[in-house]
């Protein structure tokens, strides 16, 4: 009698077993749900990030205190050209000394919205079409001078890649389609 206890209890234990590996093995009925979202694959950037830049004839600190006003948020930078020291003997003309050389103000975590008054006396005025450029920081110099050399391809430097009293790594360039590029490294 105890062998076929034993028999009975051994054989519900493999049909237990062979229960759950066919569950394993069985193709599953398809769950009546609604379809999942695919899950967005975002690339790694080659580029930190590309912002606009404006420039404005004499009312860029306006104008960006009415962007603050818009978007919020405070200014991360401001700068302007009397902060600027000599370069190359030239000197900002006096009227000039309080306009905007910099100002930056983000907008989101990936954006920042910046812009400077021009300045005749260094050879930019405004006009409408010119006045604005897009800027890249970039995560080294290196990529600063593979994006710089290929933007200037067929179009024109303005200012090369070099070492800026800011502490960036900068150049500025216009593209063979018009479009101007501001690029920079370590900032």
């Amino acid at each position: 009698m105890a062998k076929k206890k034993a028999k009975k209890i051994i054989k519900k234990a493999v049909k237990k077993t062979v229960k759950k590996a066919a569950k394993k093995t069985a193709p599953r009925k398809a769950a009546k749900k609604a379809p999942a979202k695919k899950a967005s694959v975002k690339a790694e950037p080659k580029v930190n990030t590309i912002c606009p830049y404006l420039t404005f004839k004499d009312n860029c600190e306006e104008a960006f205190n009415f962007y603050r006003s818009v978007f919020g948020g405070k200014f991360d930078y401001v700068g302007r050209f009397s902060e600027m020291p000599p370069a190359d003997g030239q000197t900002v003309p006096a009227e000039e000394g309080n306009k905007i050389m910099h100002i930056s103000l983000p907008i989101s975590k990936e954006t920042t919205l910046m812009g400077s008054d021009s300045s005749e006396a260094f050879g930019h005025a405004s006009i409408i079409g010119n006045n604005f450029s897009i800027s890249i920081s970039a995560k080294s110099e290196k990529e600063a001078n593979r994006l710089y050399s290929g933007l200037a391809a067929g179009g024109k430097s303005t200012m090369p890649m070099q070492k800026t009293f800011w502490g960036s790594y900068y150049g500025m360039l216009t593209d063979k389609y018009g479009v101007q590029w501001m690029v920079s490294a370590g900032q």
